[in-house]
């Protein structure tokens, strides 16, 4: 995927900004400063996010003063031929940098940070649903590894061919909701079943969801809305688990949302990790109210959490894989349900912004989709 280089920086944005964070180091430095912590705190956090900015119009201005000598230049014939070889680095980086800054002039977004509750569930398809569900999960978990993230079951039911009816994971490690959060939705699988005689390729489906795992500061539950239950734990896991009343399953009478623990041995244990699963729900449902109040353009952005739309097909005969919000097509399937997920991730991430640059800011940076690769 690509970003065009031909765009309107906000340079007066840019001026301002940068201003701001001199103004900043103005006052961080003044006597007495640290008087009042919590104002020091605030201004300390307000100049370290516009770091990043000030770094790369540093660059920015640097690489544009560079390249105008260097057009000056072509004139002098003892400099043209050095000029020349110059010119096209520096307008490359130059373009680099106006992307970048470009960016970075987003908001950001308070959940990126945020550890992620990842769904899957078997959708249509039978067996070969659970199957599939249990494909991507581990296609998650490998991608994981490769982040250095960590990924703790917290339950999991699997079906009698080995596959998984339902699994529910929390994954934590840098900026993983930020990196997981368009991959919510129903992906759908084409291929030859293991029981298939015939060679008939069938389609099947799964369903992710990506939640971003709720703090107590975000979601508040009131003891008496909850309804709790307690049973003995099935499915594997040996006699010790299916002998104990472990499994914890909560109902929160608000909202009809169920969520059921069993992992563990220990009753405590699974009731805190069903309450973890409940919060980060519940912190969903919220943003997909607020989401619904928006404008229409807004709405429709990718990563909106519409879970009844295919968002991807993974097609085995073929070796493909298509994402159908941004109309990527990649012949990598191979790879990519082993883990390789970044030439994926990276141009749903670089969608979004550009949608929210659009949308928030009234600039057009020109992402044009990668239709498919031979």
């Amino acid at each position: 995927m690509g970003i065009s280089a031909a765009m309107v920086l906000p340079i007066d944005k840019l001026e301002t900004l940068v201003a701001r964070a001199n103004e900043l180091d103005r006052l961080l430095c003044e006597p007495g400063a640290t008087d009042d912590m919590g104002r020091y705190r605030k201004l300390t956090k307000e100049r370290a996010d516009l770091e990043g900015l000030v770094s790369e119009f540093a660059q920015y201005r640097a690489a544009t003063k560079q390249l105008a000598e260097d057009k000056a230049a072509l004139e002098d014939p003892e400099l043209r031929e050095m000029a020349q070889e110059e010119i096209p680095a520096l307008e490359a980086k130059i373009a680099e940098l106006e992307r970048t800054m470009t960016l970075l002039l987003l908001p950001p977004e308070p959940l990126d940070e945020k550890n992620t509750i990842l769904e899957i569930r078997g959708g249509e398809g039978g067996d070969e649903a659970t199957l599939f569900a249990q494909d991507l999960f581990r296609m998650y978990a490998r991608y994981a590894e490769g982040q250095k993230w960590k990924v703790e079951v917290l339950s999991l039911s699997e079906s009698s061919v080995g596959g998984i009816k339902e699994v529910v994971a929390l994954v934590t490690g840098d900026r993983v909701y930020s990196t997981l959060r368009f991959e919510g939705g129903v992906h759908r699988v084409q291929r030859v079943p293991e029981t298939e005689a015939q060679g008939r390729v069938h389609t099947s489906t799964a369903t992710v969801a990506v939640l971003p795992e709720a703090d107590d500061v975000d979601v508040v539950i009131d003891a008496k809305d909850i309804v709790e239950s307690v049973a003995a734990s099935g499915g594997p896991g040996g006699q010790g688990v299916n002998t104990t009343n472990s499994a914890v399953q909560l109902l929160h009478k608000p909202t009809g949302l169920i969520v059921k623990c069993q992992d563990e041995r220990s009753q405590h244990k699974n009731r805190a990790k069903a309450l973890k699963v409940l919060k980060s729900k519940l912190l969903d449902l919220e943003r997909s109210k607020q989401q619904s109040a928006i404008a229409s353009e807004r709405r429709s952005m990718v990563g909106a959490g519409e879970r009844s739309e295919k968002i991807r097909t993974y097609n085995f005969p073929q070796n493909r894989v298509t994402d159908h919000r941004i109309g990527v097509t990649l012949y990598k399937l191979d790879r990519l349900i082993n883990g390789a997920l970044d030439e994926l991730i990276v141009p749903l991430r670089t969608h979004y912004q550009a949608e929210r640059l659009k949308s928030e800011l009234g600039i057009d940076i020109g992402v044009a989709a990668r239709r498919s690769e031979d």
